[in-house]
């Protein structure tokens, strides 16, 4: 396995040379995966994350920047060269093989010897549930049986500087996801391996990764662990995609120590001195800390409750401006006036966008 090093890099299509950041598919990124750790790529559909992917397996060669994988520069080099295996969304197998046949294939081109094939290929088997399965062919095995030989393939070899998925569970039926990114995480303790994951779906994501770069229009707008992004969004985009339902933004101007919000002053939980009186900012909350109460609140107008058998969301607004907030048990709610209650300390305040620091009071 490998470190790898993005410097800068960069991506336009067309053979177009970059003159701002708008021309970049994939805006410059500085940053360095380290060797044995799972990473994921998150973003919607056309963000970069694929193309990303793609730079690093050698499918697409950067319009800028390097990419070096333990200080080696592979930057120019073609995939076969860059010793990486790649699992991609459609599962790429051979049916008239078995299933032993399918995951001892990588090894048998680099000419192992059979026992050692044997071995590696039942370790492999055991550890995604395919044991029973050696001697079947592969061609009458459901889509995610075929998807786990795939993935098979990909983690077969003990010497690939990382392995690399483009959102492999995507066909797979939605009951059995959970049960292979549960397997797919406890392959990825046992072999110790560089993995990039790539997915527009959060929960993959967050579930898979101990670091996620977050993507949006090419950039790279926040990496960090599932839990930093939950509970410090670096950039709005990040506060929106991430969390079902995703955080609360409410536009506002710096007053004192507080934020006005349609005429509510709003005390906040630090001091933001570098934002003048006035400033237009917008406080961002989640709806775990934005919470209904029966005493004294902000006035907002309840729209609609959802009930979601473990919690309950209220759907409101705050003059004009939406937001969700949590129903506590036991709390009787309906259509008309109700109050609610800011955590303070979870509270965050962004100017164009990005997160001001706030400095303890």
């Amino acid at each position: 396995m490998a470190q790898i090093t993005l410097d800068g890099i960069g991506h336009t299509y067309g053979g177009r040379a970059a003159k701002t950041d708008a021309d970049y598919a994939l805006k410059p990124l500085h940053h360095i995966w380290e060797a044995g750790k799972a990473y994921a790529l998150l973003g919607p559909s056309g963000c970069g994350k694929t193309t990303l992917l793609n730079i690093i397996s050698g499918l697409v060669i950067p319009s800028a920047g390097r990419l070096l994988f333990d200080g080696r520069d592979v930057t120019r080099l073609p995939t076969e060269q860059r010793n990486i295996a790649q699992v991609f969304q459609f599962p790429v197998i051979y049916d008239t093989m078995t299933v032993a046949e399918n995951l001892a294939f990588p090894l048998r081109n680099r000419r192992m010897p059979r026992p050692q094939i044997e071995a590696r290929v039942s370790e492999i088997a055991a550890m995604l549930d395919l044991t029973k399965d050696l001697g079947r062919r592969a061609q009458g095995l459901t889509a995610d049986a075929k998807q786990k030989i795939s993935l098979g393939r990909g983690l077969v070899r003990s010497d690939v500087s990382a392995v690399l998925f483009d959102e492999p569970l995507t066909v797979i039926d939605p009951a059995l996801k959970w049960e292979l990114r549960s397997k797919l995480k406890a392959v990825h303790r046992a072999l110790d391996l560089l993995m990039i994951y790539v997915t527009h779906d959060q929960v993959e994501a967050l579930t898979f990764a101990d670091r996620v770069v977050v993507l949006n229009d090419g950039r790279a707008v926040q990496i960090g662990t599932p839990a930093e992004l939950f509970e410090k969004p670096e950039h709005t985009f990040v506060g929106y995609f991430i969390g079902s339902p995703g955080m609360n933004f409410l536009e506002g101007t710096i007053e004192g120590a507080g934020i006005l919000v349609e005429g509510h002053a709003i005390t906040l939980g630090a001091a933001y001195p570098g934002l003048a009186a006035g400033t237009r900012v917008k406080l961002g909350i989640r709806p775990d800390y934005a919470t209904l109460t029966e005493a004294d609140g902000l006035p907002v107008r309840v729209r609609r409750v959802d009930d979601l058998g473990r919690k309950r969301l209220a759907h409101l607004s705050l003059g004009g401006q939406p937001l969700v907030a949590t129903v506590p048990n036991g709390m009787a709610v309906g259509d008309g006036e109700a109050r609610l209650r800011l955590d303070p300390a979870r509270m965050h305040v962004y100017f164009e966008e990005l997160r001001v620091e706030g400095k303890p009071l």
